[in-house]
């Protein structure tokens, strides 16, 4: 799993959102990030927890907290994900991975015996400098914006 640990400097990415946007960490800089890694979009689990954001997005951003969502899916499946379910928030392509191998959730998972790689479900909670200051990888996909309020308090 992540060798990045709390304490720890998240690294930089710059990516395409699902509007084709280029958004990189640097352009946070000052800002407190949720950035949360999902395997796929538009799945049960990876929705169930999207949707979690979505509905207590008001709540985390009157913390001062944004939501920027991570996974390999390209930017069309993305603004298909976005559209479908009114996120509020950026959902960052990862195609080449590149980013999630930067912080380490890019994996080797086990599904009925068969071996592949996949996104470890992951979020990193990052101040305005940078840091890394919480690490979920216990993620509850129903309640996720719930262990990120439990930990900001």
């Amino acid at each position: 799993m992540s060798t990045l640990k709390e304490g720890d400097k998240a690294p930089d990415f710059t990516a395409k959102d699902q509007n084709g946007n280029t958004v990189s960490l640097a352009d946070h800089k000052g800002k407190n990030i949720i950035l949360y890694f999902y395997p796929k979009d538009d799945t049960p689990g990876c929705t169930a927890e999207s949707c979690d954001f979505r509905d207590n997005y008001q709540s985390l951003l009157s913390k001062g907290y944004d939501v920027i969502g991570v996974s390999t899916d390209d930017e069309k499946s993305h603004k298909k994900f976005e559209t479908k379910y009114s996120l509020p928030f950026t959902l960052i392509s990862d195609t080449e991975k590149a980013i999630v191998e930067a912080y380490g959730v890019w994996v080797e998972k086990n599904m009925y015996g068969k071996q592949y790689m996949g996104t470890a479900r992951t979020t990193f909670i990052i101040n305005g400098d940078g840091i890394i200051t919480h690490l979920i990888s216990k993620v509850d996909t129903k309640n996720s914006s719930q262990q990120v309020l439990d930990l900001v308090k």
